[in-house]
């Protein structure tokens, strides 16, 4: 159980009633706090439905920050998304392999698009050589989008983390199919 109640509609004044995506347990939680709830959803709605970044490279960006960090709950909601907008079950695979070094069918962009989520989430740094790889492919504005979504879901599984959000069960087989490192992996240490 989460630190906090999963709050449903019934729980809410009339006026956050329409909270969107309040089924997920990372909503239900951060609805304590209604607006910031809204502008959390917002931005999540952006990233996905209005932003011209491609949704492979912002779902294997994604991705990438949940398999680094070992967020069960971040990992499993977005291979579920990432399935819905075209990323191959290969390509996930791909994660593991490129966080280990090791040669993926990925291309160029792609592995680039891995390697600075990696190295914003494990170090806090982007390295010229992975900028200018993606500044090469990307506009600028292609670029803040990536960037915001690496760093929005590298908050959210600290916030995931912090409050101990339970994985809904329907998304348990996502990590069957697809594991995480092993806690005591060199992968990565791990997050809630």
């Amino acid at each position: 159980m989460g630190r906090l109640r999963y709050l449903t509609q019934d729980d809410l004044a009339p006026e956050d009633q329409d909270i969107p995506r309040l089924k997920s347990n990372i909503t239900r939680a951060v609805a304590h706090s209604p607006r910031l709830a809204r502008l959390v959803a917002a931005r999540g709605m952006y990233l996905r439905h209005e932003s011209g970044l491609d949704a492979r490279l912002r779902e294997l960006a994604i991705l990438q920050v949940g398999y680094s960090t070992r967020s069960a709950y971040e990992w499993a909601h977005h291979i579920d998304v990432a399935l819905s907008f075209g990323v191959s079950a290969d390509d996930i695979r791909a994660i593991g392999l490129e966080t280990r070094g090791q040669h993926s069918h990925l291309g160029p962009l792609a592995s680039a698009v891995l390697a600075a989520a990696r190295s914003l989430t494990d170090d806090l740094v982007l390295p010229q050589d992975i900028f200018d790889r993606l500044a090469g492919e990307l506009s600028n504005e292609h670029l803040v989008d990536l960037f915001v979504a690496i760093a929005e879901y590298n908050g959210l599984v600290r916030v995931m983390a912090a409050i101990e959000i339970d994985l809904e069960a329907e998304y348990l087989p996502y990590l069957d199919r697809f594991p995480l490192p092993a806690a005591n992996s060199p992968e990565q240490a791990p997050l809630q």
